[in-house]
């Protein structure tokens, strides 16, 4: 399965349309997360208490590790965060932390180093922005987490930079990216 992360909030979004080019180039069943329409909650100390007795407990079937374990499971990963105030949108991580739990995407080993448990070979990460693109607080972040704590190996970054600076094409420059998608 295919897992399509969307935090695209404009609509028509360039980052989601540079994103649907890759999935048609993906072979696989999509299974698609629009975060504008979900009503995710972050972790309060009363959330953050229930998510740890739960996790002592091994009740990985409760509804609040639905996401955590969707994610774990998933072959390929597609990340659509368009870049917003170097970083990408709000939502996005607040799915991260709803999505980071021990015991279902990764775990700790004797030493306590974290341990992968995610089944993702690659995770995509596709974004588009108005200016250049620097992906210290974006791209990079997510890979961190992908290698170093779920146990993703791969991770690869598809962007549009540039779209929106006078001078330049953004009709060509998405096309170019477009046509630059590799799986």
């Amino acid at each position: 399965m295919i897992l399509y992360v969307n935090s695209c909030i404009r609509k028509p979004s360039r980052t989601d349309e540079l994103a649907r080019e890759l999935l048609s180039k993906l072979e696989g069943d999509i299974t698609e997360i629009k975060l504008t329409e979900m009503h995710l909650k972050s972790i309060s100390n009363e959330r953050l208490d229930k998510r740890t007795e739960l996790v002592k407990e091994g009740k990985f079937d409760d509804p609040i590790f639905d996401l955590a374990r969707q994610f774990a499971e998933a072959d390929i990963i597609v990340i659509s965060a368009p870049y917003w105030d170097f970083s990408f949108p709000a939502k996005l991580k607040l799915y991260m932390e709803n999505v980071f739990v021990m015991g279902i995407v990764s775990k700790y080993s004797e030493h306590g180093a974290p341990v992968g448990l995610c089944k993702a070979k690659k995770l995509y990460y596709v974004t588009t922005s108005g200016g250049p693109y620097i992906p210290d607080y974006s791209f990079d972040y997510i890979t961190t987490l992908a290698k170093q704590v779920f146990g993703i190996p791969e991770t690869q970054l598809i962007k549009a930079e540039m779209l929106d600076v006078v001078g330049y094409n953004p009709d060509r420059i998405m096309a170019k990216a477009k046509a630059s998608i590799e799986i």
